[in-house]
């Protein structure tokens, strides 16, 4: 039997606006981060879509970018938490590596630094969906997680090329649809409803 996840990207926090690398750290939604997670949650409200279920991270950011999305209750999930950046967190965005060309990923660059890999990253997150998608409740779930870790469940199911042909860009409050059955999700759709972006692809 097909379910549906909408995975969400938080909204726009401080360190998101002043360029720090967040990670594992946290910081609290901006003005426009709020709006933007109330604008998704009229979004679903006038298109009709509804949760049986709703997740967040373990991060603040995603739990409050929940709880302006929807009224419903919910739990936290530490497997869809924020990649670990190590000591690189909280530091400015500039000291990031440049993207392996073949990977076009960090790889393991920050695991020498305290960090995870892009493939540690991507393993927690798919098993975390996978088990939740799998229980016999879960129909149409919700779970708001960020943006690396949404990148890398993402690379799962999606190659770099058809990615990019499409022209996905994970913004803050970005909802990215899949069909799940079977152990597969399949990336249906991305809708990004931010109030600087408008792709729907």
């Amino acid at each position: 039997m097909t379910k549906t996840l909408y995975m969400m990207r938080h909204g726009e926090t401080l360190f998101n606006r002043l360029k720090k690398i967040q990670g594992s750290c946290d910081s609290p939604l901006t003005a426009k981060g709020i709006a933007d997670a109330q604008r998704v949650g009229t979004y679903f409200q006038e298109h009709a879509i509804t949760f049986d279920h709703a997740y967040s991270s373990t991060q603040e950011r995603a739990s409050d970018t929940l709880e302006l999305v929807t009224k419903q209750p919910y739990e936290r999930l530490k497997g869809i938490k924020e990649w670990g950046f190590g000591v690189f967190e909280g530091e400015s965005e500039v000291l990031n590596p440049r993207p392996d060309p073949i990977r076009r990923s960090h790889g393991d660059f920050f695991c020498q630094y305290g960090g995870e890999s892009d493939l540690q990253v991507q393993a927690r997150v798919v098993k975390t969906l996978t088990a939740v998608m799998a229980r016999p409740d879960h129909h149409q779930v919700l779970a708001v997680s960020h943006g690396g870790a949404s990148f890398m469940f993402l690379r799962r199911w999606l190659s770099m090329d058809e990615f990019e042909r499409r022209g996905i860009v994970l913004s803050n409050c970005a909802v990215l649809k899949y069909q799940y059955d079977n152990g597969v999700f399949k990336f249906e759709k991305i809708i990004n409803l931010s109030s600087a972006d408008g792709n729907n692809n």
